[in-house]
């Protein structure tokens, strides 16, 4: 896994994201488009995302993915609150066209008791509308695995699949897997042996073809505790033997990975975070066969 990188932060310019991703010479980078604990934003000035793009063509990014707000859940029962989330979730798809980034992750939603399946035919059935409403779109969406805290959606490989079976049109529909959110929902990466099952478990449910990200995420909370709280890699539950088998793994070499983990005040903790998955895919690759 060669493109590696973090989530940065947009203030003052989207443009600035990609300097602050260079300054640590990251390859992969993910951003907000908008502030993600808020319905409503300003469009994208023309010009600011000209400079993205450019910015962005000149970097030495190799895959720049975007996050959408926290607050669209399109599992949602009610309807007002499902048709503001589709209205939200349009508007960043179209954020991203306007930047130029392909790919935009998301939580697959809560289902807030109606139940597992009637969520996952509410959130494909957001997912078909807004596809079919803006074909020109080039943006693929990428169904984020999670904790499995409360009734959300995602927290099991079936649960995806089941979402990505109702999709009509599966190209622009795949997976990002957070490394914090697979375990906290009960998926072992700790050993070479469980770390196999669960990549067995994934392609054979989903397919492997389908992962076009990792979140690289270690994990407060213990295994199968459905409790979403990131750590420094090599600080949490997961430890340093998961990320080094994920690093060296070579179905994933062309796999990018993106840091979600905690932020200090001067990003220093991206720098170490960083340091540190190169470490471990060095070590491992200077290793003896």
């Amino acid at each position: 896994m060669h493109l590696l990188g973090a989530h940065m932060s947009i203030e003052k310019s989207h443009a600035l994201a990609i300097d602050r991703a260079a300054a640590f010479e990251m390859t992969a980078l993910q951003i907000f488009t908008k502030n993600a604990s808020r319905w409503a934003a300003k469009p994208i000035d023309p010009a600011a995302a000209e400079a993205f793009r450019e910015r962005l063509a000149t970097s030495e990014l190799g895959f720049t993915v975007a996050h959408d707000s926290y607050l669209i859940n399109m599992g949602s029962p009610d309807d007002a609150l499902w048709e503001k989330s589709l209205t939200a979730f349009q508007d960043e798809m179209a954020r991203c066209a306007q930047l130029g980034v392909p790919y935009l992750v998301t939580h697959p939603g809560a289902h807030m008791g109606t139940g597992v399946d009637t969520g996952i035919s509410r959130v494909s059935e957001g997912l078909n509308r807004l596809f079919d409403e803006d074909p020109a779109n080039p943006t693929v969406v990428l169904l984020e695995t999670t904790a499995g805290q409360g009734t959300t959606l995602g927290s099991t490989f079936e649960e995806l699949a089941g979402i990505i079976d109702q999709v009509e049109n599966k190209d622009r529909v795949a997976v990002c897997f957070d490394t914090c959110h697979v375990f906290a929902a009960g998926y072992d990466l700790r050993t070479p042996d469980t770390y196999e099952a669960t990549m067995r478990a994934f392609d054979d449910i989903i397919g492997l073809d389908r992962l076009v990200t990792f979140h690289l995420n270690d994990s407060k909370k213990g295994l199968g505790l459905r409790t979403d709280r990131h750590a420094h890699i090599g600080e949490g539950e997961l430890g340093l033997d998961a990320f080094r088998l994920l690093l060296t793994d070579p179905r994933f070499a062309e796999t990018p990975g993106v840091l979600e983990t905690p932020k200090d005040d001067d990003e220093l903790g991206d720098q170490r975070n960083m340091r540190t998955l190169r470490d471990l895919a060095q070590t491992a690759a200077a290793a003896p066969a």
